[in-house]
């Protein structure tokens, strides 16, 4: 998934797509081909990032901006609940 001046963008890996035996991430997300487009985060990756005091405590911490959910997303979901991991772009 990435983030451009129109919204969001989230597509399926090839390789989790092409495996059969891999269930789509959210029933909201089908496994499909094409690329998903919305000019807000998704609801299945915005459910993700934490809440509440949790959500306090890491935006103090890494002086995140609370509206910025997709850069919150990228710094604290990278392990969390779930069969879901959440990294950026390794170069």
């Amino acid at each position: 998934m990435y983030e451009n001046e129109d919204g969001y963008i989230f597509q399926y890996d090839a390789r989790y797509l092409n495996n059969e035996t891999y269930p789509p991430i959210s029933f909201t997300l089908p496994k499909q081909k094409e690329a998903y487009q919305s000019k807000t985060l998704f609801p299945f990756f915005d459910g993700l990032i934490p809440e509440g005091c949790l959500l306090n405590l890491t935006q103090n911490i890494w002086k995140l901006n609370r509206k910025d959910r997709f850069g919150i997303l990228l710094t604290v979901c990278e392990d969390c609940i779930g069969a879901v991991s959440v990294v950026g772009e390794r170069k």
